[in-house]
């Protein structure tokens, strides 16, 4: 191959595709041959130019899963053939406080899929060693791209949190993030209540794992986490702040309610709230290369798998209009062949 296809922004809110030539890795890097990628949310950075700190054009994307096609300079550790992964977060520089104190995830010089570098909606992707995810057999790359991001977000926030097996955990949405927060956290041994609008879906979030269903529109969500003993964690996975501020009340106390639903918008939360338990509130961004192969290793040993509809590379904007509409159940995943 001299050229590969890609799926590129060349203005905010258009997804075009075209033909690139194929580029050699430089050093530290590697080229991968994308086998899937997944469609996220968070892709609206790129698309919609929801992030001044890009450059057009750009191809979008950050929940890859392939093979490495070739070596770049002083690469190690890494074969051609291997199956791997790159996700939101492509590559720490390794010099910076954070870095230094091995908070790689802070890195304020990260490489960031699909908008400080081109991503995934392509058949081609160039990445930094440091981002790389070694993906297990036990995992093809349509059910591997989404656990790149959507995965690792929801099961770090729950295996860094307060929570021991047996306590009471809320996850609000039953969506992208919430279907997999919900089966995270039963087989991390919690007591699980799902949080969402509608009796629908009650069975859904049985189904997932959870031991209770509190529909909002029925009930308030916070007395009925009391009823049940308050949560020692809350995971809030929907993107709706407004939604998020009364839940804190269903906290029991030195109760925590983690963010992993991005929203520009405040969530509203008294000091009264926080003070009178001890309640607290924090927010979760995914994790580091390593913290995705942890994902990916108790995914295929619990078999927790992400609900997915796949199309081919050529129907990346359908894909991307139906996860943004919230019609996709529950993650769009794009193949290349």
């Amino acid at each position: 191959m001299q050229t590969y296809r890609a799926v590129q922004v060349r203005q905010a809110g258009t997804l075009e595709i075209v033909q690139r030539p194929v580029p050699e890795p430089g050093p530290g890097e590697v080229r991968i041959r994308v086998e899937a990628c997944g469609v996220c949310h968070t892709d609206a950075l790129t698309v919609d130019n929801k992030s001044r700190a890009l450059t057009y054009p750009r191809v979008p994307g950050h929940e890859v899963a392939g093979r490495i096609d070739a070596l770049g300079a002083g690469v190690s550790g890494w074969q051609v053939g291997q199956r791997v992964g790159v996700g939101f977060l492509g590559g720490h520089c390794g010099h910076c406080g954070a870095c230094r104190r091995g908070l790689f995830v802070d890195c304020p010089n990260q490489r960031i899929s699909g908008l400080t570098h081109d991503g995934g909606y392509a058949e081609i992707l160039v990445a930094h060693v440091h981002g790389l995810v070694a993906l297990p057999d036990g995992l093809d790359a349509r059910e591997a791209a989404p656990l790149l991001c959507a995965g690792v977000t929801t099961y770090n926030a729950l295996r860094n949190s307060p929570a021991r097996g047996g306590d009471l955990v809320a996850v609000q949405g039953i969506g992208g993030l919430g279907h997999l927060g919900i089966q995270y956290a039963r087989h991390m041994g919690f007591r699980v209540a799902a949080i969402a609008r509608g009796a629908e879906k009650a069975a859904l979030a049985t189904r997932l794992g959870a031991a209770h269903y509190i529909d909002s529109v029925e009930k308030d969500p916070a007395k009925a986490l009391q009823e049940l003993g308050g949560a020692r964690v809350i995971l809030a996975t929907a993107a709706d702040s407004k939604s998020m501020g009364p839940l804190v009340g269903g906290l029991g106390p030195r109760g925590r309610m983690i963010v992993v639903g991005g929203s520009g918008e405040p969530i509203p939360v008294s000091g009264t709230q926080l003070i009178f338990g001890g309640r607290s509130v924090e927010g979760a961004l995914t994790g580091s290369a390593i913290d995705a192969e942890d994902t990916l290793a108790f995914s295929v040993q619990e078999n927790v798998r992400a609900m997915i509809e796949t199309v081919p590379l050529e129907n990346a904007a359908e894909a991307y209009a139906r996860m943004m509409s919230n019609k996709a159940r529950f993650r769009m995943v794009m193949t290349m062949t």
